[in-house]
């Protein structure tokens, strides 16, 4: 699946993983030592991440139900919590660096495409 952002035209993620079970929720990210360029999870449902335990940085998206993008957190670091984004329906974990890359900010309309 590809992860595109309609409002800048972009690729966010050629490589989407979906964890949508409680287990999958749960592991996320944990246990890999980076992302590839290109892959990234969504978490669904999900309205708040720790990357505690992680080994690396990434970029986090909160999208409401229709993948509107509510906020974009560039570069979460490691052993770090976010707060709850309570009208958040899912989360997008990326490499760090992709938010930048791709100019992707709060209000973008993202799509999910098989």
């Amino acid at each position: 699946m590809r992860l595109i952002n309609q409002t800048k035209k972009t690729v966010l993620s050629e490589n989407v993983s979906i964890a949508s079970t409680f287990w999958q929720r749960i592991k996320g990210l944990l246990g890999k030592r980076f992302l590839l360029p290109g892959q990234s999870i969504v978490l669904d449902p999900c309205n708040s991440v720790h990357t505690f335990f992680m080994r690396f940085p990434i970029d986090v998206l909160f999208l409401d139900k229709d993948y509107k993008v509510l906020k974009a957190i560039p570069k979460l670091e490691p052993n770090r919590i976010t707060r709850i984004y309570w009208y958040s329906n899912r989360v997008v974990e990326l490499p760090a660096g992709r938010l930048n890359f791709t100019s992707t900010q709060a209000g973008d309309q993202l799509q999910l495409l098989e």
